[in-house]
């Protein structure tokens, strides 16, 4: 019984995260068709955005890195996975 609360409880959560992503979308939407009608807002986010960039420029390339360096290691381990499938198969013949 506890069990079925807990699916509940955490289908609730999904149903409430998927809702709010939706609106943020249509919001995010609705107001960047506005902004891009006026230039100078659109100077301004740029400004904004630019001095965000700038002052969490290490974080960002630390997170970048980190992201491809894990891209690495998964294609690394899939290469290895698939020789050693290519090694059972011809052992198999």
């Amino acid at each position: 019984m506890a069990h079925n609360q807990q699916t509940k409880d955490s289908m609730g959560k999904q149903v409430m995260a998927g809702t709010l992503a939706t609106a943020t979308v249509n919001t995010g939407g609705k107001l960047m068709s506005k902004v891009t009608k006026h230039p100078l807002l659109v100077f301004g986010l740029g400004m904004v955005a630019g001095y965000f960039v700038y002052k969490y420029r290490k974080d960002i390339i630390a997170g970048a890195t980190k992201t491809i360096d894990a891209g690495k290691d998964f294609v690394l381990h899939q290469k290895e996975n698939l020789e050693d499938l290519v090694a059972e198969a011809k052992e198999d013949k």
